[in-house]
């Protein structure tokens, strides 16, 4: 019932509002990626794959955090208001406006955090580390093929929403906080695909191949051909169907529980003949 209440309660929020709490969503996110690109950036041939993996899930998964605990509006989650549209309570257009705009404000607040940090010569940290994991992780996920982002979106999808779904049962900050690290660490580590995440990555992978001067290439021993799927039109297919893989993976998590519980709650609500 908790899941359904907070689905009505977002269509219900003013467009402003709405807004403003999905821009701070995606940048939340994109604080949670360049940590994770920052703790793994010079690992690789280091610190074994599964550990160097597993200790960007963790970090990366402060991004859900401050989403959950500090409050706001996060595209990936929302695909769990899906509960309340199949309940009656709101309609699709008022689903579909909220998502929109929820989207919009995260595609802006992720965008901006890249640009932000890309300006302040953030990929030139750790000798050109931290600009040479972002582009290598931003070039595997623009090679993906359109089955291979679906699939990565719906399962990363699935884990962010039970994450989500988990907090609804918490009782403290610690509890939230404990209930997202998991999920979130796991589709981090296995490589699934976040459709908000990627806004960031891949835009700040982007404004560094395009706009990062010779010297950072220098130190770094390579060019900008060296990542060739790493184009506009790559990135934006991949946000493409890894959000539509997101979206697909969301809903199914919404659609179970609200079969599971509220389809036998409104059943028995029902008033007898």
């Amino acid at each position: 019932m908790k899941a359904e209440h907070v689905g009505v309660e977002k269509t219900r929020l003013d467009t402003p509002s709405l807004l403003a709490l999905s821009v701070l969503a995606g940048a939340f996110i994109a604080f949670g990626s360049i940590f994770s690109i920052v703790v793994t950036a010079g690992a690789e041939g280091v610190v074994p794959y599964g550990i160097t993996r597993l200790l960007g899930g963790i970090v990366f998964s402060l991004g859900l955090i401050l989403v959950i605990v500090g409050g706001a509006e996060l595209f990936t989650g929302n695909n769990l208001m899906v509960m309340a549209c199949a309940s009656g309570r709101v309609t699709v257009g008022e689903l579909l406006r909220a998502w929109s705009l929820v989207y919009v404000g995260n595609f802006l607040g992720a965008v901006g955090l890249a640009a932000l940090i890309f300006l302040a010569a953030g990929y030139n940290h750790g000798g050109g580390a931290v600009g040479a994991a972002a582009l290598a992780s931003a070039e595997a996920k623009a090679s993906l093929s359109e089955l291979q982002g679906l699939i990565h979106g719906i399962l990363a999808n699935i884990l962010v929403c039970l994450a989500t779904w988990l907090c609804y049962s918490a009782r403290t900050t610690t509890d939230k906080i404990l209930a997202i690290i998991f999920p979130i660490a796991a589709f981090s580590a296995a490589g699934f695909e976040h459709s908000i995440a990627n806004m960031f990555l891949l835009s700040f992978a982007l404004f560094t191949k395009f706009g990062a001067p010779s010297d950072f290439w220098a130190q770094l021993g390579r060019t900008p051909s060296a990542f060739p799927h790493l184009s506009l039109i790559a990135t934006s297919n991949n946000l493409l169907w890894v959000t539509l893989g997101n979206m697909i993976g969301g809903m199914l998590v919404g659609v179970t529980y609200w079969f599971i519980y509220l389809r036998t709650a409104r059943m028995k609500s029902r008033p007898e003949p």
